[in-house]
């Protein structure tokens, strides 16, 4: 409906004198021109519409159009293609066929903690880091900014003729394993031991790199490594991993059917090994049965790289290749990483599978490839528009700031010696082989900036100019280097020394030259030259202060050191801005607000055998001994005080309301923690279990009142007998606080057996 306002053809005609006596004269004729207006313009809707229609004949093909329902085009394609031509769309370096105009495209992109291994774009902390902020919109504008650069960066890729790897819109993250043992190289690429921190904070990623859109995605995000899959690393390739039934529900698939369901991620990756004595990408129990069936998965499914190969050569399941593609194929592997599904074709021409498997199997790929606006003009997909100045802008550099101060944990601070004070700090000795490491900032899949501040820069950027900063690596990384740096410690007023581990030391299969385990480690405690340099600073330095800080994407031990020091900060791989972060949390522009996402123990002597997949006596939820620090730790330059807990029941939800007050000197962030348990539970349940969280600023003697929502099934176990979810009835203690350890606020709840109500 055309509507043309008076008030419009008075602006049109202000020169023309209107006057009481020619009034209705100029009423009547802009009458008549409105709808000589009308005319012309229902002129022009028609012809535009005529061009529509002449439009939509100019297309080659019908999938070319992308007025045509998406489903429509799929089946249009695939009914063009021949079946060899099928089969190379399902590989990840995906070959152009050029007879149909359709270009090459090649699946794998990586986008951790910022776009991988593409050159230049912003590097935020490793995803431990990530996790350790406990900060769901945080993420979520992380991953908006990583998906604005991946957008940018694939345009200006294409426009160069570039369709190489790393350079498409299909990232494979994150990666939302459980980790369960802090000897897992891999770990550092999870978001810690938590099946629901886990949830959460890989949903805000999985929204943030898709976007909102509501035809195009902006990337598509895939959930990775379905799913029972933590190490070891040098295994990976051969192991089974048989899990209680109760621990395969409860702890390992939790996340995934999150991100499956609330999140809508894109795609999945099957993993490498076996889980219950099939191939992760060769089980229909996975695949069909959970991910399809029960969780109504519609996207794609993708194979870890080369996991097919494994199939045949590893799990030695099939004898042949063709076979190990045709397992696959019909367990509803849709991408092949690797050469396998080459062999499609064969296992068709063999009678293996039919060639309408292959379809089935083709349609989620080609869906995802329409819905990322790959085959539409640039100009209809709103997220071509964004400029390529987008990548590592200061935008996106103060983003990465706010993500590592967020992310850094205080564990020690004996005496409240930080934050130091710059104005009387006369002499600083800053010492330690990870002070100018840049590798220490990065952890694994990481990107590259060009604007990497490492510790040492971060703290010259602002300490006082009057002060005195003098530094010395102080030892080599390797046990028997000789150690320096004492002498100048001596005439310092305090000392921070820069250890841990880097990714030299932990990481993916073959990636830690320095490891000879796979990437994994063979002991969570700090090398014995680290703890040896600490021993003998102290006592150079005797009560002057001690500063430790330390980098790593996973636990450690390292209670001597917890003994020597003053005080202790733990930096994860905190990105490209991680020295300026760190340095304004020791001087104190800054309040340490970040929390642990997983355990640290006090020995090796407190883990399970690392190829032993049952949860007992793992993580905080089934640990029963004392740790190191527990599980959502975090120390800040203030107090936060817990009052009027109230918890109710509201439908499917329960409501819990806690007041709390920032009763400090310092402005700061805490992270509220609500933790549930059972009452005299008649079945093996958690000691306690992360039921809800939330980080809130605090101005100091500011109070606040938060209120959660926590959902039923956040109580449910898995009955083994029945199969299905279950509430057991009863008492739940809800407890609020600043970790797991540490309770502040204690109520409980009666809650009924009630069916999950999503079946």
């Amino acid at each position: 409906m055309i509507v043309i306002h008076d008030q419009l053809f008075h602006y049109i005609y202000e020169p023309i004198s209107v006057n009481n006596r020619n009034h209705y004269f100029y009423k009547e004729n802009l009458l008549n021109m409105k709808k000589l207006l009308r005319f012309i313009l229902i002129i022009v809707i028609a012809s535009c519409n005529q061009q529509k229609i002449s439009d939509k004949n100019s297309y080659q093909y019908p999938f070319n159009n992308p007025e045509i329902n998406i489903e429509e085009r799929i089946d249009d394609l695939i009914s063009k293609l021949t079946l060899e031509e099928k089969a190379s769309l399902m590989l990840y370096n995906s070959p152009a066929i050029e007879r149909l105009g359709i270009p090459e495209y090649n699946w794998w992109n990586e986008c951790l903690h910022g776009v991988a291994r593409a050159g230049k774009a912003t590097v935020f902390p490793q995803a431990i880091g990530l996790a350790a902020t406990f900060d769901e919109d945080l993420i979520f504008r992380v991953a908006t900014a990583i998906s604005d650069e991946a957008r940018a960066k694939h345009h200006e890729a294409v426009k160069m003729g570039n369709r190489a790897q790393y350079n498409g819109l299909s990232f494979w993250t994150p990666n939302i394993n459980i980790f369960r043992d802090p000897r897992w190289g891999r770990g550092q690429e999870t978001y810690g031991e938590d099946p629901f921190l886990t949830s959460r904070i890989g949903i805000a990623f999985v929204k943030g790199l898709q976007g909102n859109d509501l035809k195009y995605l902006k990337t598509s995000a895939c959930a990775k490594h379905y799913v029972v899959h933590s190490g070891p690393e040098k295994l990976r390739h051969e192991f089974n991993a048989l899990p209680d039934k109760r621990d395969f529900r409860e702890t390992y698939l939790p996340a995934f059917q999150a991100l499956v369901e609330e999140g809508h991620v894109e795609s999945v990756m099957c993993a490498y090994n076996r889980t219950y004595d099939q191939p992760c990408c060769g089980s229909n129990f996975l695949i069909d049965s959970i991910l399809h069936k029960e969780w109504h998965f519609q996207g794609h499914v993708v194979s870890d790289c080369w996991a097919l190969d494994d199939i045949w050569r590893m799990h030695k399941v099939v004898p042949t290749r063709v076979e190990a593609a045709a397992m696959a194929a019909k367990a509803g592997v849709n991408l092949n990483c690797g050469y396998i599904y080459g062999y499609l074709p064969k296992a068709v021409d063999t009678g293996l599978i039919t060639e309408e498997i292959v379809n089935t199997a083709l349609k989620p790929l080609l869906r995802t490839r329409f819905k990322l606006g790959l085959f539409d003009p640039d100009e209809m997909n709103p997220y071509s528009k964004i400029p390529k100045e987008v990548v590592n802008c200061e935008k996106h550099k103060q983003l990465a700031y706010e993500a590592a101060a967020k992310s850094i944990v205080l564990l020690k601070n004996k005496n409240n010696l930080l934050p130091l004070n710059r104005d009387t700090l006369k002499n600083l000795f800053v010492t330690g082989p990870t002070a100018t490491d840049v590798n220490c900032l990065l952890g694994n899949y990481n990107g590259l900036s060009g604007e990497f501040v490492t510790i040492l820069e971060g703290i010259i950027s602002r300490v006082n100019e009057g002060t005195v900063v003098e530094h010395n690596q102080g030892f080599m990384y390797h046990n028997d280097s000789t150690m320096h740096g004492f002498w100048q410690a001596s005439r310092a007023d305090a000392v921070i020394v820069c250890i841990g581990l880097s990714p030299l030391f932990e990481g993916e299969e073959g990636d830690a030259m320095m490891n000879p385990n796979g990437g994994d480690r063979v002991s969570i405690s700090l090398p014995a030259n680290q703890v040896e340099y600490v021993r003998k600073m102290r006592e150079k330095i005797g009560n002057k202060p001690l500063i430790v800080v330390l980098t790593g994407g996973s636990a450690l031990s390292f209670t001597e050191i917890d003994e020597l020091a003053d005080a202790i900060l733990f930096a994860w791989y905190p990105g490209e801005q991680g020295g300026n972060a760190l340095a304004d949390i020791i001087f104190g522009d800054v309040n340490p607000s970040g929390r642990l996402p997983v355990t640290f123990y006090k020995s090796d002597q407190d883990l399970p055998a690392f190829e032993d997949y049952s949860m007992d006596g793992r993580t905080y939820r089934y640990y029963t001994g004392e740790p190191l620090f527990p599980f959502g730790y975090g120390l800040s330059f203030t107090q936060f005080e817990y009052s009027n807990l109230i918890v109710k029941l509201e439908g499917e939800k329960i409501r819990v309301r806690v007041s709390v007050k920032n009763t400090g000197e310092y402005d700061g962030d805490e992270v509220v923690q609500i933790y549930a348990r059972k009452s005299d539970p008649a079945y093996w349940r958690p000691i306690r279990q992360l039921v809800g969280f939330k980080r809130i600023s605090l101005k100091k003697g500011e109070q606040k009142i938060i209120t959660l929502e926590i959902e039923r099934k956040q109580f449910q176990y898995w009955d083994v007998n029945q199969q299905k979810y279950l509430i057991e009835p009863g008492e739940y203690k809800i407890h609020a606080g600043s970790s797991s350890a540490d309770i502040k606020v204690k109520g409980s709840i009666s809650i009924n057996n009630k069916p999950r109500m999503r079946e």
